[in-house]
């Protein structure tokens, strides 16, 4: 009997690849993630690469014929879509309603003024395209992607070093700039294919403006405020369990997609609408909370997209002279779009936008404005609307279509690398400055090997309390402590700190910092004001009495 056993298909392949993708990163995220700060959409692109034409020829989106960019649309939709309602739904609540005016100023001046000025670039260095056209593709770059955002927004880092209010309005900026994309995308659209400008602009107030964006954020917030109602209404008679719940991150941004794009209303926007209403009142987060399916989701489906992002990248387009395509003029579109598509018009505004406090977080969210796929999704949007480019093009609209999808995609991939990177090489700057750890400590026990384990690990337990306040130097007690619980005697000059006779039972730990002198380069004191003590000594595990007592703490600090 003939048995036909070994079938080697291109979808066969592509479920190995993308399956053995997450199999082997699910391994070892957490040390790549935690250790290094390097999430799926560096690595997925990597893989991507690896995998695609110009490597192994393994995944190969690009020969699908002409369907290829219909395929793109579609999982670029998906994956926005997602991600978007889950932005929105991880929101605290009614946040659009109390900060919808920092998020105008962050969004429309900023999206506008990187959308002018990166025009004007791409027609300096590629004078065959007019500025209209250059307007097409800087449409395309305008929009901060969610999914890349998501590596200063998510994570150990991010909790660490970036404030809870930089963290939220970068996410509710990426979510909301990506749906307003279409305006932008549509008015250049309209005028490079109308004759008359005027049919153009009013064709791109009454579709670009009223249909796509208001029907789309009206129909989206609709159809979350009902469903959360409808949700409420069978929690109460115990029609709906918990896995339910959860599985609305996902089909209830799919329905509300579906929904949008069928009727041509800007469904990008809807799913973040969509999210932000259904935990409009808090009701969707609590009986989501602490589930990780809508993570996981999330998480397949971002390594799924930056595997196909990377496969999709035309690197043979990059060098087209029949294009007027080379590398140094995309480095150089790269480079002068990283520094001037956000930077300049955040630190002008940022003093108008309460959530941003300095300079330096005017900077930093400045910088952080990434490019991957929301650029890809609104680059296969504009081909769907633009005529199909001969050889050579016939018209200044096939060129743009000839050319959109090479620079669209350099940039993207230059954004995934310096955005991706960003905070690992942030962290080893940190690193190399760090002073030397010094950690001196005085016992007083019969067995002074025995060094109790919270004291290794006091530097990340989660039950510390640090007042920002008392970091400055002030000597009051934090807010949120209560003072009473804590009684400290002024022991010692101010320069050795002992820390006897710490009031017993708190749970809590509160640190002080002891200020320094400039030219101070001792390592820093750490008073510790309450801890978790008994009253009594104890006995260790061996039986012998445990009248361990700190006499002084040391860490270092990281300039």
């Amino acid at each position: 009997m003939d048995l036909e056993l070994l079938q080697v298909s291109a979808p066969g392949l592509a479920y190995i690849c993308l399956g053995g993708f997450v199999v082997l990163f699910s391994i070892v995220s957490l040390l790549v993630k935690e250790k290094f700060y390097i999430n799926e959409v560096v690595l997925g692109t990597g893989f991507g690469i690896i995998i695609g034409p110009h490597v192994a020829n393994v995944f190969t989106p690009r020969t699908w014929g002409p369907l290829e960019n219909t395929i793109t649309l579609e999982v670029m939709r998906i994956v926005l879509a997602t991600g978007l309602f889950a932005v929105g739904v991880e929101l605290p609540c009614a946040y659009m309603k109390e900060h919808a005016k920092s998020l105008l100023i962050m969004v429309v001046p900023t999206m506008a003024f990187g959308w002018v000025v990166v025009a004007g670039i791409i027609q300096a260095l590629f004078p065959e395209l007019n500025y209209v056209s250059s307007l097409c593709i800087a449409a395309c770059l305008t929009p901060t992607d969610p999914v890349t955002c998501a590596a200063i927004t998510r994570g150990k880092f991010a909790t660490k070093h970036v404030p809870v209010n930089i963290r939220q309005i970068l996410s509710a900026e990426s979510a909301a700039n990506d749906g307003l994309a279409y305006p932008f995308l549509a008015i250049s659209i309209y005028l490079t294919v109308e004759t008359s400008v005027r049919t153009a602009l009013g064709k791109w107030f009454l579709v670009g403006w009223l249909y796509q964006v208001i029907l789309g954020t009206v129909l989206g917030a609709v159809l979350g405020l009902l469903f959360s109602k409808l949700m409420k209404v069978s929690h109460k008679r115990g029609f709906i369990d918990r896995e339910s719940y959860v599985a609305q991150y996902l089909a209830l941004a799919i329905f509300t997609m579906g929904i949008a794009s069928t009727i041509g209303a800007d469904d990008l926007l809807a799913a973040f609408a969509a999210g932000s209403a259904i935990s409009w009142d808090g009701h969707f987060n609590v009986q989501t909370e602490d589930d990780l399916f809508s993570s996981v989701i999330d998480y397949v489906l971002n390594c799924g997209c930056f595997i196909y992002i990377g496969a999709w990248l035309p690197f043979d387009a990059y060098s087209s002279a029949e294009y007027g395509i080379t590398p140094w003029k995309l480095v150089i579109l790269m480079i002068t779009i990283l520094v001037l598509r956000r930077i300049p018009p955040l630190l002008a505004l940022y003093k108008f936008v309460p959530e941003i406090n300095s300079w330096k977080e005017a900077l930093f969210s400045g910088h952080f404005g990434p490019m991957g796929v929301s650029a890809v999704f609104v680059s296969a949007l504009a081909l769907t609307r633009l005529p199909t480019p001969e050889d050579p093009p016939a018209n200044q609209a096939q060129y743009l279509a000839a050319v959109i999808q090479p620079i669209v995609s350099f940039i993207v991939l230059g954004s995934i690398i310096v955005h991706g990177l960003s905070i690992p090489f942030f962290n080893m700057g940190r690193g190399v400055r760090s002073h030397t750890v010094s950690l001196t400590m005085t016992w007083t026990s019969r067995n002074r090997a025995t060094v109790p384990d919270w004291v290794l690990w006091a530097r990340r337990a989660p039950d510390v309390v640090v007042d920002e306040d008392v970091e400055h130097g002030s000597t009051r007690a934090p807010k949120d402590t209560d003072e009473s619980a804590v009684n400290i005697p002024d022991t010692g000059p101010p320069d050795v700190l002992t820390f006897e006779d710490v009031s017993g039972d708190v749970v809590s730990v509160v640190t002080r910092r002891h200020s320094r002198a400039i030219d101070d380069s001792s390592p820093e004191l750490v008073q510790v004001e309450a801890i978790d003590n008994h009253t009594g000594p104890g006995n260790l595990g061996n039986g012998a009495p445990d009248d361990n007592q700190i006499k002084n703490v040391r860490f270092p600090t990281v300039q």
